[in-house]
């Protein structure tokens, strides 16, 4: 996959971005809900078993400006033709619209395919992601594993 947003570009991991995505999945501040922080070999696993695998589950998010790997973004297929979409940005890159514009694109990339809806899944503390659903038209649809789910139909 290669899609590009107006400051980012959305593209398959490369062995190479472990050292830029440590940065990101080794900050606290970043994985407060997510999971616990990586550090490089817990990184360099997460490269090759979810974004160089086939199909990958996540994709590098570079920085156009700087070519440097700012995070991933989540996108698989979840259940009866949804796919899970989702985000996770070094925190040097929040508050400027990032993870809204990788969200339009995705969403405008999953109507070219053959997707019937899209899924964010969140902490309930994520009031950030809660607000990038809402603003994108995702519909909460309850909760799971202590994980609000909300839902785009496409």
């Amino acid at each position: 996959m290669e899609l590009f947003t107006k400051r980012c570009k959305i593209r398959n991991f490369r062995p190479e971005d472990a050292k830029d995505l440590y940065e990101t999945l080794s900050d606290e501040k970043v994985m407060k809900y997510i999971e616990p922080v990586f550090d490089m070999e817990k990184t360099v696993d997460f490269i090759k078993n979810a974004g160089l695998c086939e199909p990958p589950l996540v994709y590098a998010v570079e920085f156009n400006e700087t070519e440097k790997v700012i995070g991933h973004l989540i996108f698989h297929s979840y259940e009866n033709g949804s796919y899970e979409i989702g985000w996770v940005i070094n925190k040097n890159y929040w508050g400027i619209g990032i993870a809204n514009e990788l969200t339009k694109t995705i969403i405008e990339y999953s109507k070219t395919l053959d997707i019937k809806s899209l899924i964010i899944e969140c902490d309930k503390n994520q009031s950030v992601s809660k607000h990038i659903a809402e603003k994108n038209g995702f519909v909460y649809e309850g909760k799971t594993d202590d994980l609000e789910i909300y839902r785009l139909m496409l």
